[in-house]
């Protein structure tokens, strides 16, 4: 994050433009709608700015040239001349005064800078580059303009209108946040955006009742959510419309930081996370924080890596929150097979290599890699296998033991689906050698069979990948 994103008050506040063209206009506008008291300096005005300032007693114009004596009890600066020493002095003087300075289209003279709006008062949605690509935060805020009807507008003054009456009936941050998002969620919402601004507010009226007399021990609910193999695009849409309600978000080690950061800012967040060996939680100690934060009334996120009902203990924590009366969903999430697979440019099922695909873990219960080889060597299948790479050298001569050639085609993919993204090609006679030569290591997957033979034909992206990667 280039930028801290803030949003300042600027009501009656002195704020300094220096400039007074076009460019300096624009600025001005917003300053003048954020009811800021606006200086301009600037030797010659244009017909523009002379304009506002009769209209707008906040506006003063100053025709002289910049000087720091008018930095004086300045909240903060703009420069917008066509004078780079000019702007540069401003820049300065602002720092030397501790003053917030933009000096226009030149972010590294800027302390702060002004992002491209949605305005959706008292709702306002602010798109930044860092300066870096000013017109493509224009472009994004043209999308946002066109998904965001104005009529959400109307719906922040309806909650502004009875905010202090929940907040007097609903005693909790919990109840209020849930709340709020039944009523913007839901018909209350629909009737403003219908313009039937009376049913809205009977509406909000009836729900707030509703809530007012709900028991304290009303338990909140679970939602075990597949967090795909890292590409935050993989998520489902229902995942991030709940990992947006969660007061509480319980994840793993496996869950890459973009997809965090997708979560509701304000939840709390606990990691679980759990590597061979060493267990930062313990399994029945996750199950316990789960019931006891529904129980509370909290809605809560499981947030793991792939599928939870594929390798994730999905099914271990559905069981505890039946046992326990606790109300949950599980929404699937791409397992990192497929993600792994499909990045890679390695189909698991193709009618010359494999007809089948079987997947297994490599970290047993007890610790072990004592699976059942002589099932898993099968000719025309794919053999996918989790968490294998700490007994790679074991799978790989046990399958050859158990029948498999010594020359099938083996890829250890690390980070699967991340910008970084490694992958190991060889075979099962070779492949321990190649991860250690590529610097292969957790979290990786391991995908066995003749559909690897295909990775040099269909995994251009992937090659491109790990280039970029490389001269990173």
């Amino acid at each position: 994050m280039d930028y801290f994103p803030i949003f300042t008050k600027l009501e009656g506040r002195h704020c300094l433009v220096i400039g007074a063209g076009e460019v300096a206009t624009r600025k001005i506008e917003l300053l003048l709608q954020a009811m800021a008291q606006v200086i301009v300096i600037a030797p010659e005005v244009c017909s523009t700015i002379q304009s506002l300032a009769l209209h707008h007693s906040n506006l003063k114009i100053i025709q002289k040239s910049y000087d720091s004596s008018f930095l004086t009890n300045v909240y903060l600066v703009i420069a917008a001349t066509n004078n780079r020493e000019v702007n540069q002095q401003v820049y300065q003087d602002a720092e030397q005064h501790k003053i917030f300075a933009n000096v226009v289209d030149t972010p590294e003279l800027c302390s702060f800078i002004t992002p491209a709006i949605v305005d959706r008062a008292p709702i306002t949605i602010a798109i930044s580059s860092g300066g870096k690509a000013p017109v493509l935060a224009r472009l994004i805020r043209g999308k946002l303009e066109s998904m965001i009807p104005a009529a959400y507008g109307k719906l922040g003054k309806l909650a502004e209108k009875f905010r202090e009456r929940v907040k007097q009936t609903l005693k909790t941050g919990t109840e209020r946040k849930n709340f709020w998002e039944d009523i913007f969620e839901g018909a209350t919402a629909e009737a403003v955006f219908a313009n039937k601004d009376t049913e809205a507010e009977q509406q909000l009226t009836q729900l707030l009742n509703q809530y007012k007399f709900k028991t304290q021990s009303t338990p909140g609910e679970v939602y075990l959510i597949g967090a795909g193999p890292g590409d935050p695009d993989l998520l489902t849409f229902k995942a991030l419309r709940l990992m947006q309600k969660a007061d509480i978000v319980v994840y793993d080690r496996l869950v890459s930081k973009s997809i965090l950061n997708l979560v509701r800012r304000d939840a709390q967040k606990l990691y679980v996370g759990k590597q061979r060996a060493k267990h930062c939680v313990p399994q029945g100690d996750i199950n316990k924080k789960l019931i006891e934060f529904a129980q509370q009334g909290k809605r809560v996120v499981r947030l793991k890596g792939g599928d939870p009902y594929i390798f994730g203990r999905g099914g271990e924590e559905a069981q505890a929150l039946v046992k326990a009366g606790i109300s949950f969903q599980v929404i699937p999430g791409i397992t990192s097979a497929a993600g792994a697979s499909t990045f890679c440019g390695i189909p698991l099922t193709h009618r010359d290599y494999a007809q089948s695909v079987t997947f297994a873990t490599g970290h047993l219960k007890n610790g072990t890699v004592d699976l059942n080889w002589q099932a898993l060597a099968q000719t025309n299948n794919t053999l996918v296998i989790y968490m294998g790479l700490t007994g790679l050298k074991t799978i790989t001569k046990e399958l050859i033991a158990h029948g498999l050639k010594s020359k099938t085609s083996v890829a250890v993919i690390q980070n699967a689906t991340r910008f970084a993204q490694k992958v190991a090609i060889g075979s099962l006679e070779t492949i321990v050698k190649d991860v250690k030569q590529k610097q292969i290591e957790s979290p990786a997957i391991i995908i066995i069979g003749d559909v690897v033979k295909m990775y040099n034909e269909l995994n251009k992206e992937t090659l491109d990948l790990e280039w970029k990667v490389a001269s990173a």
